[in-house]
């Protein structure tokens, strides 16, 4: 019948065969998992968004996981991934250390991991290691954050998760500017494990203790959300508070004379990147590039952030 109609009506033909043979080619390519700490974060959802679309565009069926920064939910995770036969695992993961033991099982099973936005401790085991040039883009964000408090005042570091390699690298990023300003003065540093409920009672908190504070300079965007709020909520909007990470609520926060900066990492892109390097690693034995890979970061301001769109810049309008 298909065929038939396909003879006469080639358009209505074409339309009603093309999802059946999407279908058969996915599932010859096979499975891509997913794996990525909780869809509450923009950041992460955008990752889990980006690579879900690609592996699709490429004719793989996908299997979407939240580990919520678990590692025994993740491990259990790449159990799942192995039994049911995945062609590649795509990873933002639960701690540098604690994912080790997963990513080798899973290379033990025959089934590479492309990891993304964070490292873990050891090399050769995953087969890309893709992630933002954190150290880079926290200078960029310290060296707008002295220009912002005129070299001088008392500021609070708001850190992400301890077990987290990005955000030691982000504080060592921004210590390495900041620190060459004498008047610049840290007068407390607090973990908020890059959370928006934590940063907003971390700051609250620390607001009590210090009230004199100038600045804050926060690991992420969702810490600097909490801060923020937690400002507002103290009528201190004069405070000085740059982010980490490009998401749509700082952009907005800047766009409405609340956040300073931030600083973009393309979550979007480098998820679609590790779908890429998997696709072309599964049918030629390799990605043609080195294991661990660096993407620059973008400082965020008022003067682009308007051009600000799911962890991506858009190309300024020519005339």
């Amino acid at each position: 019948m298909s065929i038939t109609r396909r003879l006469f009506v080639s358009g209505l033909a074409i339309t009603a065969v093309l999802p059946t043979v999407r279908a058969a080619q996915a599932q010859e390519k096979g499975l891509i998992a997913i794996i990525t700490p909780s869809h509450d974060n923009p950041f992460f959802k955008a990752e889990a968004v980006g690579a879900e679309a690609r592996a699709k565009e490429l004719g793989y069926e996908t299997l979407v996981l939240v580990h919520d920064d678990d590692p025994n939910k993740q491990s259990q995770m790449f159990d799942t991934a192995i039994a049911r036969g995945a062609q590649a695992i795509i990873l933002d993961n639960a701690g540098a250390d604690a994912t080790v033991a997963p990513v080798q099982r899973a290379k033990d099973a025959g089934i590479p991991s492309f990891l993304i936005d964070r490292e873990i401790k050891e090399s050769g085991i995953a087969v890309s290691q893709i992630v933002s040039n954190n150290y880079q883009g926290a200078q960029l964000g310290a060296e707008e954050f002295v220009m912002l408090m005129g070299e001088e005042g008392p500021y609070v570091e708001l850190l992400g998760r301890e077990a987290d390699t990005n955000a030691g690298i982000r504080s060592a990023g921004y210590h390495d500017i900041i620190d060459q300003y004498p008047d610049l003065e840290m007068v407390a540093q607090q973990s908020a494990n890059w959370s928006q409920t934590e940063g907003y009672a971390k700051m609250e908190t620390i607001l009590q203790a210090n009230p004199g504070i100038k600045g804050v300079i926060c690991g992420n965007d969702t810490m600097a959300m909490g801060a923020w709020a937690a400002l507002e909520a103290a009528g201190r909007t004069e405070v000085i508070v740059v982010g980490f990470d490009g998401s749509n609520d700082v952009r907005d926060s800047i766009l409405n004379g609340g956040i300073k900066a931030t600083v973009l990492q393309p979550a979007y892109r480098q998820a679609q990147l590790a779908v890429e390097q998997a696709d072309q690693y599964l049918q030629t034995g390799s990605t043609g590039q080195p294991e661990k890979q660096l993407m620059d970061c973008v400082l965020i301001n008022e003067e682009n952030a308007a051009r600000l769109e799911t962890f991506a810049l858009a190309d300024a309008a020519t005339n």
